[in-house]
C-alpha cells in the first residue's frame, strides 16, 4: 500500500480543486474544502484513501463494481487484448473477435430473443441509443408520428439530453435550461391503473392514462427500470412489469428496460426483468457489464426488431460512437462475466439478500426512526421517519438522511441518501462478493450511526 505524507496530500487536494470539475457534486463546497476523499486502492468491498484509511464501499462506487475492487484478472484481460488489438472501428460493417465473442455470450444470457447488441460507452448513451432506435423503427414503418417516450416519475436514466429528459427526478431537469421534446412521465408502479382501473385518482397520470390521452399512434415506447435505483430503490409490486408488458402489446408500443443498475446479478437474477419473467423489446445495459473496470454499455434488441429494421431499411444506420464495440472493453466484459458465473455471484446476491433483510429488520427493531426497509438481491434501502407509527416524515431542514450518510462516512462506510421531494432514504448496493460477516459489520456501523443521529435529534431512550 502506498503511503502519502501531509505535503503530498495537500498538493493533491490543491491540484484537484484547481483542475477537476467533479460530476454530480457541489462546486461551491469543492472550491471551499477540496475533495472529500482521495482513494488510492481497492480490494473486495473496501477502498483505501491517501491517509491509509479503509472504507466499506457499500455502493459498489456507482452501483457498478459488481465483482468487487482489485480484480487483477480484468487488468490482465485488458493488457492481453491491448497487446493484440487495442482498438478497431466497427463502422462500415467492420468487426473483430472480442465484440463477436461478447455478443454471443450476452445472447446466451439475455431473456427471450434479445440476441442483438449495439455497443456504447455507458448507460446514458445506451438509453439515448434506445430512444433513437425506436423512433427510427417507427419512422421506417411509416409511422413517424410515433415518437413520444413515456418514462416514470422517480426514474433515473442518465445525463445526456435525451436520458435527462426521460429521467423522472426534477432536480436533473432544473439543472438545464432546455430539455428534449416528446418525453412524458407517468406515476410509477400503478399496477391497477395499467390493468384498466379508471376509478384510481392517479389513472390519468398512469402509463395507460397517458397513452389514452396522447393516443397510441403518438407513443413510440415506454422505458422503465425493473427496480428504480437513484429514485430510492423502489421495487415494483408483483404483476406490475407484466401489466406494462401486456399494455405495450395491447397498444403496439415498444417496451424498453433500463437494466443499467439492475443487470449482471445485482437483483439476485442475471437481469432485473428475470425476477418477473418479462421480455422487453429493448434492454439497456452498462455498469455491471464490466463492473466499472472500463467504460462499456450496450443495447440489446430482439432478433424480430433487427429483422424488421433490416427488411425496411436500404440506408446506413446513421448512429454510432467512436468506441462502439471497443475491443479492449469487450475483452474486459467477457472476463467480468466469466468471474460472475464462475464464482456464482448471482446466487450470492440472492443469498445475501436474506442477510441484508435480516440486518434491516434488526435496525427497525432497535431504532425508532428506521422504517420501510426493502431489498432485492444486493440492492437495498431503508427510510427514516420522525414518527414512523403515525407516518410523519422528517422535515427537510432536519436533514436526517444526510446526517446518517455523513456520519457513516466518518465511520468509514460509504452509502447514499435520496432526499428528492422530502424523502429520507438510505440506499446501498455493495459488491456482489460481500459476505454475511461483512453485512453484519455494515449493519453494526449503521446502528451506531443511527443511535448517534437519534440522540442529536432529541430522541429519548436511545
Amino acid at each position: 500500500m502506498n503511503t502519502y505524507d501531509l505535503k503530498q496530500i495537500n498538493r493533491l487536494q490543491d491540484l484537484d480543486k484547481k483542475h477537476y470539475l467533479h460530476p454530480t457534486s457541489s462546486l461551491k463546497q469543492h472550491q471551499e474544502s477540496g475533495p472529500k476523499s482521495i482513494f488510492t486502492e481497492g480490494k473486495g468491498i473496501y477502498l483505501t484513501d491517501v491517509h491509509g484509511d479503509k472504507y466499506i464501499d457499500a455502493m459498489a462506487s456507482l452501483w457498478n463494481v459488481n465483482i468487487g475492487h482489485g480484480r487483477k484478472e480484468l487488468g490482465e484481460a485488458a493488457s492481453q487484448q491491448m497487446g493484440k488489438l487495442a482498438y478497431s472501428s466497427s463502422f462500415g460493417n467492420l468487426s473483430h473477435l472480442s465484440v463477436i465473442e461478447l455478443s454471443e455470450k450476452l445472447a446466451s444470457m439475455t431473456p427471450g430473443d434479445l440476441n442483438v447488441f449495439f455497443y456504447t460507452s455507458g448507460g446514458s448513451e445506451s438509453n439515448d441509443t434506445a430512444f433513437k432506435l425506436v423512433r427510427h423503427y417507427w419512422k421506417l414503418k411509416g409511422q413517424p408520428e410515433k415518437k413520444k417516450i413515456i418514462g416514470l416519475e422517480k426514474a433515473y436514466h442518465g445525463i445526456t439530453v435525451g436520458a435527462t429528459s426521460a429521467t423522472g427526478i426534477q432536480q436533473f431537469h432544473k439543472m438545464t435550461s432546455s430539455l428534449a421534446p416528446d418525453f412524458l412521465h407517468a406515476k410509477a408502479h400503478k399496477t391497477n391503473c395499467e390493468l384498466g382501473d379508471k376509478s384510481d385518482p392517479d389513472y390519468a397520470n398512469s402509463i395507460r392514462g397517458i397513452i389514452e390521452t396522447e393516443g397510441p399512434e403518438a407513443i413510440a415506447a415506454v422505458i422503465l427500470e425493473p427496480i428504480q435505483g437513484a429514485g430510492g430503490v423502489n421495487i415494483p409490486p408483483d404483476g406490475y412489469l407484466q401489466a406494462v408488458r401486456k399494455l405495450c402489446d395491447e397498444y403496439g408500443i415498444l417496451m424498453i428496460a433500463d437494466e443499467v443498475i439492475c443487470g449482471f446479478g445485482r437483483t439476485g437474477k442475471m437481469f432485473g426483468v428475470d425476477n418477473w419473467d418479462v421480455v422487453p423489446d429493448l434492454m439497456c445495459m452498462a455498469k455491471g457489464i464490466t463492473s466499472g473496470y472500463i467504460q462499456l454499455g450496450a443495447v440489446a434488441i430482439t432478433e424480430r426488431l433487427r429483422d424488421q429494421l433490416a427488411e425496411v431499411s436500404n440506408d446506413t444506420l446513421f448512429h454510432g460512437f467512436t468506441y462502439s464495440g471497443h475491443p479492449t472493453a469487450c475483452a474486459v466484459a467477457l472476463k467480468n462475466i466469466e468471474i460472475i458465473e464462475k464464482e456464482n455471484l448471482v446466487d450470492n446476491a440472492r443469498q445475501m439478500e436474506l442477510e441484508l433483510i435480516k440486518g434491516f429488520k434488526y435496525l427497525e427493531d432497535k431504532h425508532q426512526i428506521v422504517t420501510k426497509s426493502r431489498a432485492k438481491g444486493l440492492l437495498g434501502a431503508f427510510e427514516l421517519f420522525e414518527d414512523r407509527e403515525k407516518g410523519v416524515p422528517f422535515a427537510p431542514e432536519k436533514m436526517a438522511a444526510q446526517k446518517v450518510v455523513e456520519e457513516c462516512f466518518n465511520q468509514k462506510l460509504i452509502v447514499r441518501s435520496v432526499t428528492y421531494d422530502g424523502a429520507n432514504i438510505i440506499v446501498m448496493s455493495p459488491p456482489l462478493t460481500i459476505t454475511k460477516e461483512e453485512i453484519e459489520t455494515m449493519v453494526t456501523v449503521f446502528s451506531n450511526v443511527i443511535r448517534t443521529v437519534e440522540k442529536n435529534l432529541g430522541y429519548q431512550n436511545v
